[in-house]
């Protein structure tokens, strides 16, 4: 009963034979694949912003002085004498030593370019402390004290907070969440659909809060009167979508 199956495999044997011959006699049967890749490289840009409000607990006061000199030893005298009282009563008034940092100490000459010939004529030296003050009922003291004991540069005062890292997240996810609405907003309203996020950026950052007093400053000045008020931190974050 399984006769009729001999012819097919006569077949079977035959074009296999044939195909044999041929590739032997003609060389390999030529052929070729094509291959096509594409891909989708549309994207979607938002930027989102978040903000939280938060009470500074530290602020960090930049005291210096300048002082000229017939030679660099008189102008290193008095800038050497100025910041180290400075420093001490600093300490005074509960201010840690490590706390005081010296951020710029430079002695350079001044030269005289009227008379024909560059002559130097005497030196200017200048250092300043960059302190941290934690306890912010302090900080009008630390800057009065400053300048009533020969400080006659007060570049700037800036309020900050200690740990940030509750304040940022929080501020994360508003940035997060307002540049996912702007996103949905936008594909609603031009007609497209988001696809998944493939990129995510973030910049962290807020406008200081300073007070500059600098110039030839005196124990006459009025005491100062600085208040902390508040910091504002600020998250900033760019969603890349993609376009369906």
């Amino acid at each position: 009963m399984f006769r009729p199956a001999v012819p097919a495999i006569l077949v079977i044997i035959f074009f296999f034979v044939a195909l044999f011959a041929y590739v032997e006699l003609a060389g390999p049967i030529p052929f070729s694949i094509n291959s096509v890749t594409t891909s989708k490289s549309d994207t979607f840009n938002v930027t989102g912003e978040g903000k939280v409000s938060v009470s500074p607990d530290i602020a960090v006061v930049s005291a210096g002085i300048t002082a000229d000199g017939v030679t660099v030893k008189a102008a290193q005298d008095q800038i050497n004498t100025v910041i180290k009282k400075v420093s001490d009563v600093i300490k005074s008034l509960g201010v840690d030593s490590k706390d005081i940092k010296t951020t710029n100490y430079s002695i350079n000459p001044k030269i005289d370019y009227q008379s024909g010939t560059q002559r130097i004529t005497g030196y200017t030296a200048n250092t300043t402390l960059t302190i941290q003050v934690k306890d912010l009922d302090k900080i009008n003291q630390v800057i009065d004290v400053s300048t009533g004991n020969g400080a006659n540069q007060v570049n700037g005062v800036q309020f900050d907070v200690e740990d940030r890292t509750k304040a940022e997240n929080e501020a994360r996810e508003k940035a997060v969440s307002d540049a996912k609405k702007k996103a949905e907003n936008a594909a609603k309203a031009a007609g497209f659909s988001l696809g998944r996020l493939i990129n995510y950026q973030e910049n962290t950052g807020e406008p200081p809060i300073m007070l500059q007093r600098s110039g030839a400053l005196t124990a006459d000045v009025a005491e100062t009167q600085v208040e902390p008020g508040s910091t504002e931190i600020t998250v900033s974050v760019t969603l890349s979508y993609e376009v369906r």
